[in-house]
């Protein structure tokens, strides 16, 4: 074999192994993405996701979450589209006629109009968020203790129906106000896939409304730190039909005190406080 044979030969050989390793780079690359984009797909799903909405109040604030998203992948392209353009622009080019409306529009009138727009959006949409104005159709204290929840279900009437521990059940489809309280330190009342959380304060009851409209996988969690097993301060919530809900609340039903019990001052509040957690206050 010639030389030039050789050499022709050679070139081939490593054109074919050039052509190969960028074939598999690139089914590398795609790999890498797809196996990339499928996991921030699953981490959109799952219990205690706020981007998996079961509720008008998440949905909401899910919707809210990827419209600044988006904003803020459009600003952070911008940035780098003018970076760009300033690298490229080589060293033959004359300083900006007027650097002043560079400064101004961008740094000043371009993040007035974002946050501008957030606070106009966020103002017009909190009413969904809240459930302001909606009719309230049960109602549900939660007391939270160190480490645990109590749920008590009211009646119309305002009396007590049923309680239950570390476990919520609720109506699907029905607006549900929540009496949040503590009876020792500051936690936080959140079911991400519900909505957003509020403040359980000793001695002060906030409120809270949400809706449930589907069913599935839920949990809430103490999102505020409240001691060395906070992580464990979790409550499984349980979306019913109405009519299962109402049978929920019948089988863990509470018996009224007698008269003579609740003249002794050891009717359902005697009940309740007998059963605490050890060295926590009833």
């Amino acid at each position: 074999m010639s030389a030039a044979e050789r050499r022709r030969g050679g070139t081939i050989d490593g054109t074919r192994e050039r052509t190969i390793r960028h074939r598999d780079w690139h089914r590398w690359t795609r790999g890498a993405i797809a196996t990339a984009g499928a996991g921030a797909l699953c981490a959109c799903a799952g219990p205690q996701s706020t981007l998996d909405p079961a509720g008008p109040a998440a949905a909401q604030v899910a919707q809210t979450w990827w419209l600044m998203l988006g904003a803020a992948a459009a600003i952070w392209a911008l940035v780098l589209a003018l970076l760009l353009y300033a690298l490229l622009r080589g060293q033959n080019t004359r300083a900006l006629a007027r650097p002043q409306r560079l400064i101004v529009g961008g740094g000043l009138v371009l993040p007035a109009l974002a946050l501008a727009a957030l606070l106009v959006y966020g103002t017009v949409t909190s009413g969904r968020v809240t459930g302001l104005g909606a009719e309230v159709d049960a109602v549900v204290e939660v007391e939270a203790r160190r480490w645990q929840w109590r749920f008590r279900y009211l009646g119309t009437d305002g009396s007590l129906r049923a309680t239950s521990v570390d476990e919520l059940a609720l109506p699907r489809g029905q607006m549900v106000e929540f009496h949040v309280s503590s009876v020792d330190v500051i936690h936080s009342f959140w079911i991400p896939r519900l909505g957003g959380k509020i403040d359980a304060i000793p001695g002060r009851v906030n409120r809270l409304r949400l809706r449930a409209d589907r069913a599935g996988p839920m949990r809430g969690q103490c999102a505020e730190f409240c001691g060395l097993e906070h992580a464990h301060m979790d409550f499984a919530v349980r979306v019913l039909e109405p009519d299962d809900w109402s049978a929920w609340l019948e089988a863990r039903g509470v018996a009224a005190p007698a008269a003579a019990e609740v003249a002794a001052g050891t009717g359902l509040d005697g009940a309740v406080g007998a059963d605490a957690a050890p060295g926590t206050a009833p």
